[in-house]
């Protein structure tokens, strides 16, 4: 059964009296332990495509269904709680909390979303940080650590609420070549490890080459798909 299905979803943008369309009809399926990348040029509707499956916007037309909800039903409190529950988010420049510790970032979405005993919290975090490789930076601050460390906290924090879907929106960018490809290895070995999805937004030609299931947009538009690997999601 797929995790995620697209169903004509489109999305317009209202500036003054000029309705700017963002996505056009879009359809597509994604299965659960997925690794796939949304590819175009800037202002192809990528961004606003993770906005919509993320249920951090609502889709003007069509339907689509996240984890088994129709997430264009949600109200603002009901998309915060699924949020919480099924969805991981990695961003660009990391957005980690500079008042805390690596432990602590990671620890945060249980402590904002989650009801989650403190022994078990504790137990998430320390598998994260032996599963990222950060055991022994769990007691610095986000400015004592370099920038694919950052993105490994980044990952970590984004599976402790254990989602079936993490999404990524150019997770790369600010990472130098060698240490992009680190980030998404062990993106993989996350992904086999805990059967979570993978979604990225991206320009990043390693990301498309990593990617199992690559899809094309232009003008929002879904123009192509490129499937690798065997996988033969819609």
């Amino acid at each position: 059964m797929s995790l995620l299905i697209a169903e004509e979803v489109g999305k317009n943008y209202q500036v003054g009296e000029v309705v700017i369309p963002a996505l056009r009809g879009v359809s597509f399926a994604i299965d659960p332990a997925s690794f796939v990348s949304f590819i175009g040029p800037s202002g192809s509707g990528k961004t606003t495509l993770l906005n919509l499956i993320g249920c951090l916007d609502m889709p003007t037309s069509g339907r689509l269904t996240v984890a088994g909800a129709d997430v264009g039903t949600l109200d603002r409190k009901q998309s915060a709680s699924f949020r919480g529950a099924n969805i991981g988010f990695i961003f660009q420049d990391f957005n980690l909390l500079p008042v805390l510790t690596v432990s602590e970032n990671i620890e945060y979405p249980l402590l904002m979303v989650q009801k989650v005993p403190p022994g078990e919290r504790r137990r998430r975090v320390t598998a994260l940080l032996e599963a990222v490789g950060m055991v022994d930076q769990q007691d610095k601050y986000p400015d004592q650590i370099s920038g694919g460390q950052k993105q490994r906290v980044a990952v970590a924090r984004a599976l402790v609420t254990n989602p079936k879907l993490v999404l990524a929106d150019e997770p790369t960018a600010n990472l130098d070549h060698q240490t992009a490809y680190m980030v998404l290895n062990l993106m993989k070995k996350m992904r086999d490890e805990f059967k979570t999805t993978f979604i990225f937004s991206t320009h990043d030609q390693k990301i498309v080459g990593e990617a199992e299931i690559i899809y094309l947009l232009e003008d929002g538009e879904l123009k192509g798909k490129e499937v690798k690997g065997g996988k033969n999601n819609g």
